[in-house]
C-alpha cells in the first residue's frame, strides 16, 4: 500500500473515500489522538480530506483541519499544534487523477517504516473503535500556518538585496514561496500561479521539460533566478539566469556545499542514484557524504544525526535539519536566492562543479519485486562487490550503475554514470539488458 512518500494512485481506484475513512479510523487505533490534515489544490482533496477527518474522529481523534496548504507547510504544523502526526491529502507530482495521503510526525519527517508498517496493519484490520455518541474528536481550531510558515523561512535565511526571481508555481499549493521572497527583499513576478489541480498549464512534477515556459522567460527578462515547485510544494526546482534548467545533481552540490561553507566539517545525506559530481563538491567543501535508499524520508532518517548539515534529492527534495526534517521547497527557493545574492549568478556557481555523463531509464513491469529478484541474483553471479542498500548498485572504476524498483510506479529504473559519454551509455545498456531478460524470464 505505502510507497516511498505515502499512499498514492488514481482516484476511484487505488485512493477513494473509503480508504480515507480507513486511514482515519486506523490513526485513532495507532494512537494518535491528535491529527494535522491538511491538502493540496488537487479535485478530489476536500472530499478525501472529508472522508479522513470523519473515520478519526468517529473513533474519538481529535482533527486540526487547516485546509489547503503546502506539503511542508503541514508538516511543520503538526509540532505548531502539539499533534501526534500530520496527514496531507496529496498526489506530489502524479497527474491530476491521483490524488494519496503523505504523513508526518511531530519532527517534521515522514514516517519512516515501522510507522508506517503499522498504520498499514491498522488500515488492513480497520482497526479503530468507534467512540460513543458522546465522545467522538473534535474539530480543533488552528490558526495561519502558512503565514507561520513564511515567517518561519523569513527568520532562518538571509534578506536580499535587488533580487529578482519568478517563480513558477504550477497552478500548486506553492504561493507561499511568493510571499516569503518578497517579505526578504526580493521582486517577484509569478508563473501559474492560481491553484488548479487540473494543472492546466504544465504538468505538476517540475521537470526540465515541463519548465519550458519558466526557462524562456527567465531568458527574454533581466531576473536573475527562477524556481519551480510541484503540486504540493514540497520540490523545488530552478533555472539560472540564461534561462537554463538547472539539474538536480547540481542544485543538491551546490546546496550541500552552501551547507558546509563554515561548518567545520560535515555530513551530506544523499540518496544512491547520486551524481559523482555531488560527492565531488561535498569533497572540496571538507565533507563527506553518506548514501542513503531512495526515498525523501531515509535521507530526513539519516539527516536526524548531529553531523549532518544538509541532505537532498536530485529529484528536487532539499532537507535543511536545523529547520525541519521535511522537504521545504519554500525554504530551498529562498535559501537559493540568498545564495545567488551573495555570491552571484547562478550560472557561474554552477560552472566550477565537473559535471560526469550520467544516464536514465525505466522498464515498465507489474512484477518489479520479482524482475528486481532476478536481477540481483544475475549481478550477483556476475560482480564479486554489489551494494544492496536500495536495488543493486555496482561501482567501477571509471563509473556506476544502479538498478532499483520504483516506490511509487510500476517501473524498474536503471541509472548508470561515468568519467566518459560512451561508457555511461554502455553501462546504461548492459544494465538495461540484464532488466530486460529477468523480466522475460519470468514469463
Amino acid at each position: 500500500m505505502f510507497g516511498t512518500s505515502g499512499i498514492r494512485g488514481p482516484f476511484g481506484e487505488t485512493v477513494d473515500t473509503a480508504l480515507a475513512g480507513q486511514i482515519g479510523r486506523a490513526l485513532a487505533g495507532c494512537g494518535y489522538d491528535r491529527v494535522v490534515l491538511g491538502r493540496d489544490g488537487r479535485e478530489t482533496g476536500a472530499v478525501l480530506a472529508d472522508a479522513l477527518a470523519a473515520g478519526a474522529r468517529g473513533c474519538g481523534a481529535t482533527v486540526c483541519r487547516h485546509g489547503r496548504v503546502a506539503t511542508p507547510t503541514l508538516a511543520r504544523s503538526v509540532s505548531w499544534q502539539d499533534a501526534d502526526a500530520g496527514v496531507v491529502v496529496t498526489a506530489s507530482h502524479n497527474p491530476p487523477p491521483d490524488n494519496g495521503f503523505k504523513f508526518w510526525t511531530p519532527s517534521g519527517m515522514a514516517f519512516d517504516r515501522a510507522r508506517r508498517d503499522g498504520l498499514e496493519a491498522a488500515i488492513d484490520g480497520d482497526e479503530g473503535t468507534t467512540a460513543a455518541w458522546d465522545d467522538v474528536g473534535e474539530t480543533a481550531r488552528v490558526g495561519d500556518a502558512t503565514a507561520r510558515h513564511r515567517a518561519a523561512v523569513r527568520e532562518a535565511v538571509a534578506p536580499v538585496d535587488d533580487l529578482s526571481v519568478v517563480v513558477d508555481v504550477g497552478n500548486g499549493a506553492g504561493g507561499v514561496t511568493v510571499d516569503a521572497l518578497r517579505a526578504l527583499g526580493a521582486t517577484v513576478e509569478t508563473l501559474n500561479a492560481e491553484v488548479d489541480g487540473r494543472f492546466p498549464a504544465r504538468p505538476s512534477e517540475p521537470t526540465a521539460a515541463a519548465c519550458g515556459s519558466l526557462c524562456a522567460h527567465v531568458a527574454a527578462t533581466d531576473a536573475d533566478l527562477g524556481v519551480a515547485h510541484d503540486g504540493d510544494a514540497d520540490r523545488t526546482m530552478a533555472v539560472d539566469e540564461t534561462g537554463r534548467f538547472v539539474g538536480g545533481d547540481e542544485l543538491l552540490a551546490l546546496f550541500a556545499a552552501a551547507a558546509l561553507d563554515g561548518s567545520d566539517g560535515g555530513r551530506v545525506a544523499v540518496p544512491v542514484d547520486t551524481s559523482l559530481l555531488v560527492a565531488d563538491a561535498v569533497a572540496d567543501a571538507g565533507g563527506t557524504t553518506e548514501r542513503t535508499p531512495v526515498g525523501d524520508v531515509f535521507v530526513a532518517e539519516a539527516a536526524r544525526a548531529a553531523d549532518v548539515v544538509f541532505g537532498g534529492e536530485p529529484s528536487g527534495a532539499w532537507i535543511w535539519p536545523d529547520e525541519t526534517l521535511c522537504p521545504d521547497g519554500p525554504l530551498a527557493a529562498c535559501r537559493l536566492a540568498s545564495v545567488v545574492d551573495e555570491r552571484g549568478p547562478l550560472s557561474a556557481l554552477l560552472d566550477r562543479f565537473d559535471a560526469y555523463p550520467i544516464r536514465r531509464t525505466s522498464v515498465e513491469t507489474g512484477a518489479k519485486a520479482a524482475v528486481m529478484d532476478r536481477v540481483a541474483e544475475r549481478i550477483h553471479a556476475t560482480y564479486d562487490d554489489v551494494s544492496t542498500l536500495d536495488g543493486v548498485r555496482v561501482d567501477h572504476d571509471d563509473g556506476w550503475v544502479l538498478i532499483r524498483a520504483s516506490g511509487t510506479q510500476p517501473l524498474v529504473r536503471i541509472t548508470a554514470e561515468a568519467h566518459e559519454a560512451e561508457r555511461a551509455d554502455d553501462l546504461l545498456a548492459a544494465a538495461a539488458a540484464t532488466v530486460e531478460a529477468a523480466r522475460t524470464s519470468g514469463r
